[in-house]
């Protein structure tokens, strides 16, 4: 999987296109990640002690990789990754600026 967790990413499609964010958690095996403000989801709450409420909580949603693009770092622009091989070494690059990522 080419993005990986505190990366930044632009969502590209769905109810929150447009949005910049942190990558929370990813899921390699399902090819779905999880991304911190994003594809919020209401949860239901019991109370856990007597006398306490329960409660709705907003938690993020996880959604397929395909649906955004990393920011790269270095040039401030959503981008495709590419991978580039030195040695036994592999980095990730920025397919516009060509830096490493």
């Amino acid at each position: 999987m080419k993005i990986r967790k505190d990366d930044q990413v632009l969502v590209i499609s769905g109810k929150d296109k447009g949005r910049k964010a942190k990558v929370i958690t990813v899921f390699p095996k399902r090819n779905r990640i999880m991304v911190e403000g994003i594809n919020l989801r209401k949860k239901h709450v019991k109370p856990k002690k007597s006398g306490e409420k329960g409660q709705i909580v907003e938690v993020p949603g996880s959604f397929d990789v395909s649906d955004v693009k990393l920011i790269c770092p270095k040039c401030e622009k959503p981008t495709r990754i590419g991978y580039k091989k030195e040695g036994k070494k592999k980095y990730r690059i920025c397919k516009k600026c060509g830096q490493e990522i």
